[in-house]
């Protein structure tokens, strides 16, 4: 398969970031790591190798980008609005670098976000956020309320919440939305979500979907055997869902 790697100077983080691109043509796939991970992990995990069919066939095109996780929804040296903020910094490089970036080579308008673990909170935040770019969204064993504590993984922000946070919280802001024209322009999304029986974020999951189906968002919730919360069940289910 085609395979590119990019990098320039972002203007919205101030600083380098690096991408890798799978394909030549077909719907475009933007792929968010896992927490903390980088851009090449899901090519060293064998996601990307699970998809070649489908990409090398030119019906996906995926672009797998890096995170700055470390500088925003993790940086614990930072005010929870500082990190939130980072984080707002990081949609604007998706949405005016990389979004552009791909629209330039690939004139396929479908778009699917997808992540896994933190990365399907990234990829499912972003289509909700701003769904006139976004055909689907997958998310794989994600977390979409980080406010609250699950399990072994705490409240990111420690119980604070201002607008920036609940705007960027799906199980609160989705909930509370009313507004015909928004809830139009979210109901041409398609939502998939997938996780594990013994995920720690079952519950989140299921009231996500819970709220979606309120809405009438198109969404399905896959629930897998076991945790699958790994790359052996990603590598499967991105064959079943992409």
């Amino acid at each position: 398969m085609e395979r590119a790697y990019e990098v320039w100077e972002s203007k919205a983080l101030g600083k380098s970031m690096e991408l890798l691109v799978y394909g030549h043509s077909g719907a475009r796939v933007l792929m968010f790591p896992t927490r903390k991970a980088r851009f090449f992990d899901y090519e060293n995990w064998g996601v990307i190798d699970a998809l070649a069919p489908k990409i090398e066939a030119g019906f996906l095109q995926v672009y797998c980008v890096d995170s700055i996780d470390r500088e925003s929804l993790y940086a614990r040296n930072l005010a929870p609005e500082q990190m939130m903020q980072r984080h707002l910094q990081y949609e604007q490089y998706i949405l005016d670098e990389v979004l552009p970036f791909s629209r330039r080579i690939n004139t396929n308008m479908y778009m699917i976000s997808a992540g896994c673990s933190l990365g399907a909170y990234h990829a499912v935040n972003i289509a909700l956020r701003h769904p006139q770019y976004f055909g689907r969204a997958v998310g794989m064993s994600g977390r979409y309320d980080l406010t609250q504590p699950m399990g072994v993984f705490k409240d990111l922000f420690d119980g604070f919440v201002n607008d920036d946070i609940y705007f960027n919280t799906p199980n609160k802001f989705l909930a509370n939305l009313t507004k015909p024209e928004d809830l139009a322009r979210l109901r041409q999304l398609e939502i998939i979500l997938a996780i594990g029986n013994d995920d720690a974020f079952l519950e989140d999951n299921k009231i996500l979907s819970q709220i979606l189906d309120s809405k009438a968002i198109p969404n399905k919730l896959h629930i897998w055997s076991n945790e699958a919360h790994d790359a052996v069940q990603w590598r499967e289910m991105v064959q079943l869902y992409f």
